[in-house]
């Protein structure tokens, strides 16, 4: 396995394993969504990452919010390769966007008090157009597969190009998966919320939704914290030598 950062896993639930759903509008989801931030976020985190990761749905989610991209078909060919505009931010969100579709129109993101460097992750399904665009936001890309996501070479092209030696994981489920499945997450650390909502159609802490196989990991239970509000914070490290 190549250089890779340390990678952790960190999402807040509802008690029946939702990440999303009507629950969040709860109190109780709202004092452990402070506990969550506080854990990898506050002034005095848990976990002192260089960057966290998602996925393209929960980037539309919570900051692109499903826009489009404005392109231009007739852009000039750019150059092969990665796009870096900045090696040295304080931190990264680094945005799973194989072909291309966010809506960005800032290189820059704000999350509560933390303030990001968008990094987009793209595939060679990627078009010349979504690349210039970039490019003109000045939002850095790393280009990492030709069909199909390369973990091996993201995750050493976040070290090695922007110093990430901790990331964050951060959703959604198929994401969260994948990585945990194929081997390269190295701790999962879940915030869950006294509540929930019942409902079958949202997303849940892990899924395969027909793109993963769904052969089960086990996991070793490293901690279990009562947190404010009656909220659970549960730390595992994953048995990844099965």
């Amino acid at each position: 396995m190549t250089d890779r950062p340390f990678i952790f896993c960190h999402m807040l639930t509802s008690l029946d394993g939702k990440i999303i759903g009507n629950y969040m509008s709860t109190p109780e989801a709202s004092t452990a969504g402070e506990v969550f931030y506080r854990l990898a976020f506050g002034e005095d985190p848990h976990y002192r990452h260089q960057g966290w990761l998602s996925g393209r749905v929960t980037t539309d989610d919570n900051f692109t919010h499903y826009r489009q991209p404005v392109l231009d078909e007739d852009a000039d060919p750019v150059p092969e390769g990665d796009f870096v505009a900045v090696a040295d931010a304080e931190k990264y969100y680094v945005s799973i966007d194989p072909s291309g579709k966010l809506g960005w129109e800032s290189p820059d993101l704000t999350y509560q008090t933390t303030h990001a460097h968008v990094v987009e992750v793209l595939t060679g399904r990627a078009s010349n157009a979504y690349k210039a665009f970039l490019r003109g936001l000045g939002i850095s890309y790393i280009i990492a597969g030709d069909d199909e996501l390369d973990y091996e070479l993201l995750l050493s092209k976040l070290k090695k190009t922007f110093g990430i030696e901790t990331l964050m994981l951060g959703g959604g489920g198929v994401l969260n998966w994948s990585f945990i499945h194929a081997g390269y997450c190295d701790e999962v650390s879940v915030v869950i919320a006294p509540t929930a909502d019942g409902a079958s159609d949202s997303p849940a802490l892990f899924e395969t939704a027909g793109r993963t196989a769904d052969d089960p990991r086990a996991f070793t239970l490293q901690s279990a914290e009562v947190q404010d509000g009656g909220s659970v914070w549960l730390r595992y490290s994953i048995n990844n030598d099965q």
